[in-house]
């Protein structure tokens, strides 16, 4: 079969691509023509990527219309304009595509990543496993059974997907140019329980996850006594981390897991409780969570001399919050210097406060301003000077040899670049400035 992908370097959409490839299908795709660490999958698979133009399309096509590319884009005009083409957009695409295996969705605004990378490795102990994954990187192969997949709520495009089960790390409100409020954000979630056929493991100290109204068979994780799945006799360090696991009042086993931070605990937690209901031994949930390696742009290290930098896909102010106090616990006593690049307009505005109070725990405050296409599509009029003002200290800096020459002068520290866009072009900068 031929498939065509309309913006075949976005995350997800290049992993879609190269795995209906590794399937045997003839597959290509328009996008810039600038480089992406994503198209790196795609490049290994010869799979042809063209510069965008509606003449790319052409009969008897089935084409993916990546979820950034509006209905009067050229080429999605293009497609729908073709009777011969069947068109869907990626979320369409995989919901009917993943009904013939059996699917784990990881929701919420946050931790989606990470907790679909770290499943995948649990149920690769399991059985035949494959995922799609937020980072860029997926996997099947024709004997696969499971499959896990990051589902996004923007837009409410997770409610293409019917899983066996679900997780969600939380229902902290995002994409605040869609969502009216936190009761519309909540009420996607509870429309996205219906589909789940099976159960669902939810982060029981989220204060707006525990108002929803769910029929669906649910667990509540976390570290206190009402949470169904909790993890207790917690130990961390920067090596590492302990705990013991109670399911249902009832001890399931002890786990000893080399991540850093709390964040890492709950996702591992989330995991645990898929993993006990599949029937899964304590043993074999360890061990294949323990074969996780991370995933692409989060909390990624790299050393060079007396300097670390840390590339995260951060762009929530819970996030970038979580990310910081990681490194805190990584790298005790360093200095940390944040770097920070926000994606949509609309989303600074609206946590302006909470980005101050989560940046404000580094040790020093960059900013770079919004650079994407859709940062401010939905009419949001503001530039990174707005969020600056209200962080005493910070500093607005260029995303080139300049900007990378001002944050140099902060060695020797811990360099924490964060955002869901192309911020590590800045870090290569940064590096090449350093002297070793």
């Amino acid at each position: 079969m031929e498939y065509y992908f309309i913006g075949i370097k976005g995350t997800g959409m290049s992993s879609l691509a190269c795995m209906l490839k590794d399937l045997g299908n003839e597959v290509s795709g328009s996008d810039l023509e600038k480089h992406f660490f994503t198209e790196e999958g795609l490049i290994a698979r010869n799979i042809p990527i063209y510069p965008f133009n509606p003449d790319n399309i052409h009969d008897n096509m089935n084409i993916i219309i990546g979820n950034a590319f509006l209905e009067d884009f050229p080429e999605v005009i293009a497609a729908r304009s073709n009777p011969t083409c069947t068109c869907a957009r990626y979320h369409e695409f995989l919901g009917t595509f993943l009904k013939q295996y059996e699917l784990i969705s990881i929701a919420g605004s946050h931790g989606k990543t990470t907790t679909t990378g770290l499943m995948s490795a649990m149920m690769s102990e399991k059985g035949h496993t494959g995922w799609l994954i937020g980072d860029g990187s997926g996997h099947l192969e024709k004997d696969t059974k499971y499959f896990c997949l990051e589902s996004d709520e923007f837009r409410r495009h997770f409610l293409a997907y019917y899983p066996k089960y679900a997780i969600v790390t939380n229902v902290d409100i995002d994409h605040v140019d869609y969502f009216k409020d936190d009761d519309d954000y909540r009420h996607a979630y509870e429309e996205f329980a219906t589909q789940v056929s099976g159960a669902m493991m939810i982060y029981g100290e989220d204060a707006e996850a525990r108002k929803m109204k769910i029929d669906a068979k649910h667990y509540w994780y976390g570290v206190e006594e009402d949470d169904d799945l909790q993890a207790i006799h917690i130990h961390e360090d920067a090596e590492g981390m302990s705990f013991d696991v109670l399911f249902e009042k009832k001890k399931m086993g002890h786990f000893e897991l080399p991540f850093v931070g709390r964040h890492m605990l709950l996702n591992s937690l989330a995991c645990i409780g898929i993993g006990l209901l599949e029937g899964m031994t304590p043993e074999q949930i360890e061990k294949g969570l323990s074969t996780f390696k991370g995933v692409k742009r989060r909390f990624v290290i790299e050393k060079h001399g007396d300097n670390i930098y840390v590339d995260d896909y951060a762009h929530h102010p819970t996030e970038v919050g979580v990310t910081i106090e990681a490194a805190r616990i990584r790298f005790p006593g360093k200095k940390l210097v944040a770097i920070f690049k926000p994606h949509r307009a609309s989303r600074v505005l609206y946590f302006a406060d909470d980005f101050k109070k989560q940046l404000e725990k580094a040790d020093a405050v960059y900013l770079c301003d919004f650079t994407s296409i859709d940062d401010k599509q939905d009419g949001t009029d503001i530039d990174i000077t707005y969020l600056q003002k209200k962080i005493p200290g910070s500093v607005v800096i260029t995303e080139d040899e300049a900007g990378a020459a001002v944050i140099a002068k902060e060695a020797p520290a811990v360099f924490l670049f964060m955002s869901s866009k192309d911020i590590y072009k800045l870090a290569s900068f940064v590096k090449n400035s350093q002297k070793y």
